[in-house]
């Protein structure tokens, strides 16, 4: 039986996808112009360069790795090229649109209540820094997460099967005894299960890190350790809880 869960937060418990959003329109009118919003979340979430994941692994600070990005998603869309300078002007922008964002999804608090009245303990691990998430939990309101485990705990984050093996142990369970919840496929379900943990949860939200997993996993139903779920509404009865 399941029991403890560990939670993603971006695009799993925090509508993050529609934050950049926000945050991506205010930095078009000032630095780009006439552009399609719908675009410019696409280039910046597929982050071609794959300047995230290299932050994540500890190769690049996650300055450095937002300065390219924001440089990158210029070269696409005609901007400017940002210097020291200009990068602190135009993350101003962009930050203080990003955290006007941040809202919960709606089907988080109806998950969490399910959990607590379960029994069923819960916090989060992410690949962002842990005060940020702290911060960015309370602003959704959903301060009842604790934040376990981010990037700067051991300076890398997920995949590596080392942070889940902290996770756990700060939720005070075995591996084998707790549930991963996120939105990455990779990064979150399968990685997940091949660090020891009992059953990886993709939850796939539409538009948000979407592909193709059929006969990865199962659907409603843990198939191999992996389970597909529309909505974190599933989440208790995928559990068996």
């Amino acid at each position: 039986m399941i029991r403890g869960v560990l939670f993603d937060v971006d695009d799993t418990l925090v509508d993050t996808r529609g934050a950049f959003r926000h945050a991506l329109a205010a930095v078009a009118d000032e630095y780009l112009g006439d552009v399609d919003h719908a675009d410019l979340l696409r280039v910046w979430r597929e982050d071609a360069g794959g300047w995230y994941r290299a932050h994540t692994r500890g190769e690049v600070s996650y300055r450095e790795q937002r300065h390219r990005r924001a440089n990158a998603l210029h070269a696409e869309f005609g901007g400017p090229l940002l210097d020291d300078e200009g990068y602190d002007a135009w993350n101003a922008g962009f930050e203080r649109a990003f955290r006007a964002g941040w809202v919960a999804h709606r089907d988080a608090t109806g998950a969490l209540d399910a959990l607590d009245d379960a029994g069923v303990p819960f916090g989060a691990l992410s690949n962002a820094a842990h005060a940020y998430q702290t911060e960015k939990l309370a602003a959704a309101g959903l301060s009842r997460v604790p934040m376990l485990v981010g990037v700067d705990t051991l300076g890398f984050g997920k995949p590596d099967p080392r942070v889940y093996a902290l996770a756990c142990e700060r939720l005070g369970l075995a591996p084998s005894e707790v549930a991963y919840v996120g939105d990455e496929f990779d990064v979150d379900a399968q990685a997940a299960v091949a660090a020891g943990l009992a059953v990886g949860v993709w939850i796939e939200r539409p538009g948000a890190h979407s592909r193709d997993v059929d006969g990865l996993c199962g659907d409603g139903a843990p198939r191999d350790g992996l389970v597909r779920i529309a909505t974190l509404a599933e989440l208790v009865g995928v559990l068996g809880r």
